[in-house]
């Protein structure tokens, strides 16, 4: 693309090696970003940037600015907006990069791609009725989400700075306008498949899985059939992500088949929180009135998710389709299975379980039915568990759970494992702190005021969130009690 007369930034590191916009042009719409007035960081991720191979010194100020607004570009930046479609809510939709645009796939000094995306930087050919736009609270939710996602050791896109434009969006009310940039192992998603195979291009469908497969999982490129072991790939990589989503009682609340990133990284944080009180039911979205993305429901909906993108692939399974349906079926009926064993090999070890017995699927369930039956803060109970003597309140007290206790202590003591180190395989992986949903909120309102020092604390809290640090011990209380339940809405 020729950059000519667009102010480019030739430093502070970059290293793009474009390889998305090598694929067919069907893919994407190539443009730039929509200039903004007033540019100014709010809020830069100096760490992720180092790890990038930039010079964080230089991006923290002006020069990252004008970059992460989209007033300058990269050198080497080749801007677009990518196509995709997708099942919002189970309704297929064709939809597109409406409101972000990736710059380029920047190359670190050890050899990783990694995509550098701008959200919020202006409408473009898929942004329908939308603006283009982003405003700031929703875009520090992400920045922070992300970053706590981080913490805790689950696979996630990162989020590089937000930056204000200096320009007013509006949505019910007039909000400050802010871009996100978005650090992703790729923008590949299930419904990036959905959109090719809507549009019936073979073709592209071949290329991109051939794509998807030397950028993400070169080791299937030799299989026998590496479009099945695409799938199988694809599956076991969402697997484990929702398990482990569940096991921090996460939930993403918008799992449409556009926000699936085959990569295996959890990605678009809109009407995300994490769970207070144990339920299974609970949705925080705001436009989620059925519950299908519930808490409980993620792993159902993920299996949902990947039969869509398993029917995408049937031209390319076998040449028969009932062959390629049979395969296909065949690694999606795997998925319950799987799913079980990775969530309950990680309870194991939230519950300080070392080996494995027969009746620890018994014992999960009936620990969880207690969390319920008492309305028990899922985080701290777990970590509470660990300690030597916990705290003489819910759900501890409760007759059920007592009884539990006594089970759980006794399998505990058919382990070779001393207790100590039991209690330290739980806290190595019960965070003492989550992004709790009213800090969260308590920070965006600051910010929104101008005042970034509560968000700042928030994110230092979160970023060692399995560290046992009494100056942070408020941050483990859950919310106050109200008469309104939480919601979270998607910001666009």
């Amino acid at each position: 693309m020729n950059n000519s007369g667009r102010n480019t930034s030739p430093r502070p590191g970059w290293h793009f090696d474009n390889s998305y916009t090598r694929l067919p042009e069907y893919l994407y719409a190539r443009l730039n970003p929509v200039p903004v007035a007033a540019p100014k960081m709010v809020i830069f991720n100096r760490a992720l940037a180092q790890d990038l191979g930039l010079d964080a010194g230089l991006l923290a100020g002006e020069e990252g600015a004008a970059v992460f607004s989209g007033n300058r570009l990269p050198a080497g930046a080749e801007p677009i907006a990518q196509a995709y479609a997708g099942h919002q809510f189970g309704h297929f939709t064709v939809l597109g990069d409406g409101r972000a645009l990736l710059l380029g796939e920047q190359i670190t000094p050890h050899g990783e791609r990694f995509d550098i995306q701008l959200k919020g930087s202006g409408r473009t050919p898929y942004s329908r009725n939308g603006d283009g736009r982003a405003a700031l609270g929703p875009m520090l939710r992400e920045y922070l989400i992300s970053e706590a996602m981080q913490g805790l050791g689950i696979p996630t896109t990162r989020s590089l700075a937000v930056v204000l434009t200096g320009e007013p969006v509006y949505r019910e009310t007039t909000l400050p306008g802010a871009i996100l940039t978005r650090v992703a192992a790729s923008h590949i998603r299930v419904g990036t498949f959905e959109y090719l195979a809507a549009h019936k291009k073979p073709d592209g469908l071949r290329i991109l899985a051939e794509y998807t497969l030397r950028r993400h999982f070169p080791d299937q490129i030799e299989a026998e059939n590496p479009f099945l072991a695409l799938l199988q790939a694809v599956q076991e990589r969402q697997v484990s992500l929702v398990a482990r989503w569940l096991l921090v009682g996460f939930i993403h609340g918008v799992m449409n088949t556009d926000n699936m990133a085959l990569s295996g990284e959890s990605i678009d944080y809109g009407p995300c929180a994490f769970m207070d009180r144990y339920d299974p039911a609970t949705v925080f979205s705001s436009i989620d009135h059925g519950g299908r993305y519930a808490y409980g429901r993620q792993p159902f909906i993920a299996q949902w998710n990947l039969s869509r993108f398993a029917k995408t692939l049937l031209p390319l399974l076998n040449e028969n389709e009932e062959t390629a349906v049979e395969l296909a079926n065949n690694c999606l009926n795997a998925f319950p299975e799987l799913f079980r064993k990775t969530w309950l090999s990680g309870m194991r070890a939230k519950l300080g379980l070392f080996n494995e017995e027969e009746e620890d699927a018994a014992l999960v369930h009936d620990f969880l039915a207690c969390l319920q039956q008492a309305q028990a803060d899922y985080t701290n109970t777990l970590r509470d568990l660990a300690l030597e003597t916990p705290p003489d309140g819910p759900p501890f007290r409760h007759p059920a759970f007592i009884e539990w206790q006594q089970r759980w202590q006794l399998r505990q003591s058919r382990q070779q494992e001393p207790i100590q180190a039991s209690r330290e395989l739980m806290d190595a992986h019960n965070p003492a702190v989550i992004p709790r949903n009213h800090r969260v909120e308590a920070a965006l309102e600051a910010a929104g005021r101008g005042d970034y020092a509560v968000l700042e604390t928030l994110l230092e809290v979160v970023a060692r969130p399995y560290d046992h640090r009494p100056e942070y011990a408020a941050y483990r209380e859950p919310p106050p009690a109200s008469s309104q339940p939480y919601r979270t809405f998607c910001g666009t």
